[in-house]
């Protein structure tokens, strides 16, 4: 049987800031407010439809408590701004990059928690499962922090294990965007774009699941996501349509 490093004996994931110079800090805070403000003012021009797999609970959900999510690093800006308020926990790397993340992020409601696959993974994996045990809802930009692009990492697999929740993918693609030349080709959506969100059916990793059935997990995830960004993209033009309705403005609670 397979040892999870979700384990009751690690410390929960550390929700503090590292320490940084001075220089550092400067460019965090012109970064982190500049970004803020960008998702504040393009966020509410943008014409959301979301599309489901299997149907949800209630039929117009615009997500599903208690499901461990994943989405590519390169939807963050109009993720953020669709499910804003509602205390979404984030695992995020806990280096320079990830910092401003986490502070542009907490500016609007979600709950950064750092660790990546790389540094801290153990302690964050113990703090998403925190958040899910306090009935918060968890994200993982499942190809972060740098990389490479569209290639899943395996912690959510092993936190459905560990809390016998399911797990489920979905991506958001934008109709008129700029895409910048970063590691994962973060899009920036122009004002009034469509965006189509897909969500993939819910997948339930057994408890204390084998290693070999983890692996076979962690394909289907890897094989969900390449599913949903696929449909997404080649179906944002439609947004609009009777096919996938825009999601009248609404409070999400």
């Amino acid at each position: 049987m397979s040892s999870s490093p979700v384990a009751e004996s690690d410390r929960p994931a550390a929700l503090e800031s590292r320490r940084f110079n001075f220089r550092q800090r400067i460019s965090l805070w012109f970064i982190t407010w500049a970004n803020y403000l960008a998702i504040s003012v393009i966020g509410p021009t943008l014409r959301y439809s979301i599309s489901w797999e299997e149907t949800p609970s209630p039929p117009d959900a615009i997500y599903e408590k208690q499901v461990i999510y994943s989405f590519w690093h390169r939807a963050v800006f109009a993720s953020a701004w669709l499910w804003r308020r509602i205390g979404i926990a984030v695992m995020v790397s806990r280096s320079f990059d990830g910092e401003y993340i986490a502070r542009i992020i907490e500016k609007l409601g979600f709950v950064a928690v750092r660790g990546s696959s790389s540094r801290g993974g153990a302690r964050a994996l113990l703090g998403m499962k925190s958040q899910l045990e306090q009935g918060n809802l968890v994200a993982f930009t499942i190809d972060g922090p740098r990389g490479p692009k569209y290639v899943a990492k395996p912690g959510p697999v092993l936190l459905s294990s560990a809390t016998t929740l399911p797990m489920a993918a979905f991506y958001v693609a934008i109709s008129d965007a700029w895409v910048l030349n970063t590691w994962d080709q973060l899009v920036i959506p122009k004002p009034f774009a469509k965006a189509l969100v897909r969500f993939s059916a819910k997948m339930r990793v057994p408890a204390e699941a084998e290693d070999a059935q983890i692996s076979e997990f962690h394909r289907q995830l890897q094989a969900a996501l390449e599913r949903v960004t696929s449909f997404a993209e080649a179906n944002v033009g439609r947004v609009g349509t009777a096919a996938f309705p825009i999601l009248k403005n609404r409070a999400i609670e």
